[in-house]
């Protein structure tokens, strides 16, 4: 066994291990961390296969950025788990059908993949940030377009969610702004020598 193969075994069991913690831990801050384990596993598996911008993308955008925002979410948050914990095996009679075809889909699309031909040599001429590009905005630039339209819905979602009024706040309101006239704001009052206003 060359040293790759058991790079591959290691990062795998780290990989399987961290992603286990992340459904099973109980502090919702442990599985977070647990999960930037998991991302930084699968970037070490990637570095393997030689795709060195998926494996940087991975780390810049789920560890420096989203795993970042929910560990500040979570820690922000005042969770209270013994209330959280109790409509546990509630949920499991929806949870249980949901997993169980999960994992069937997960199963067919691995079994399919040990059955589809290798690919071609790649060109070694192009690296594959090249490749991935040249794939991405030609063969898939219709599901690019897609998901970057999803993530903008997304977006604003998020915002509309958040945006909350309060009554207690004072807003601006730019039209009654810019239609006031200065008769309507400034008087000019003229005080004679003894008068009080």
């Amino acid at each position: 066994m060359d040293y790759t193969t058991a790079f591959f075994f290691a990062f795998s069991a780290v990989l399987l291990f961290a992603a286990a913690r992340v459904i099973s831990s109980r502090n919702p801050v442990h599985s977070a961390l647990f999960l930037v384990l998991t991302f930084f596993s699968a970037a070490s598996l990637w570095l393997l296969l030689r795709a060195e911008f998926l494996a940087i993308t991975l780390v810049l955008v789920y560890v420096g950025a989203v795993m970042v925002l929910f560990l500040f979410v979570v820690m922000m948050i005042d969770f209270d788990l013994e209330r959280l914990r109790q409509g546990f095996w509630s949920n499991l009679k929806v949870a249980l059908p949901v997993g169980v075809l999960i994992l069937f889909e997960m199963g067919a699309i691995v079994l399919r993949s040990f059955q589809v031909a290798p690919a071609p040599a790649a060109n070694n001429t192009l690296s594959n940030t090249q490749v991935l590009g040249m794939v991405l905005y030609t063969q898939y630039v219709y599901p690019f377009l897609l998901a970057a339209v999803i993530l903008l819905v997304a977006m604003v979602a998020a915002i509309a969610l958040t945006l909350r009024h309060r009554k207690d706040s004072r807003h601006q309101n730019v039209g009654e702004q810019v239609r006031v006239r200065a008769r309507d704001r400034l008087r000019m009052v003229s005080f004679k020598k003894g008068d009080r206003a």
